[in-house]
């Protein structure tokens, strides 16, 4: 099992979740963070920490967010490592909890 960052991550890109990862398993893109799923070691500090409540335990992840699964597996190869916090994006509180935020994405 990995968890995964799911759409809710879209155009906020809060970093809470990376400052605490003890085996930085986090990977940074324009608008959105994956998690490298070979590297996580589902300790769940992550979950709690993300503001924007879009992280889970892949056997958590709702039908309609199972994209996500290999959106995180496929960016997180071609993405950097981020391994401390950033701030988050300038308008992240105005996107947060919108729905229906995949074609946004930027990969």
């Amino acid at each position: 099992m990995t968890y995964v960052v799911t759409q809710n991550c879209i155009r906020c890109k809060y970093t809470d979740c990376v400052e605490v990862c003890p085996v930085d398993c986090f990977y940074e893109g324009e608008n959105f963070l994956v998690i490298h799923p070979d590297e996580c070691i589902d300790c769940g500090l992550c979950e709690p920490e993300c503001p924007a409540e879009a992280i889970f335990l892949d056997d958590d992840v709702t039908e309609d967010q199972q994209i996500f699964i290999e959106i995180n597996a496929q960016l997180s190869e071609k993405w950097p490592n981020i391994t401390e916090r950033i701030e988050p994006l300038e308008d992240a509180e105005e996107w947060k909890d919108k729905p229906n935020k995949l074609a946004l994405l930027i990969k």
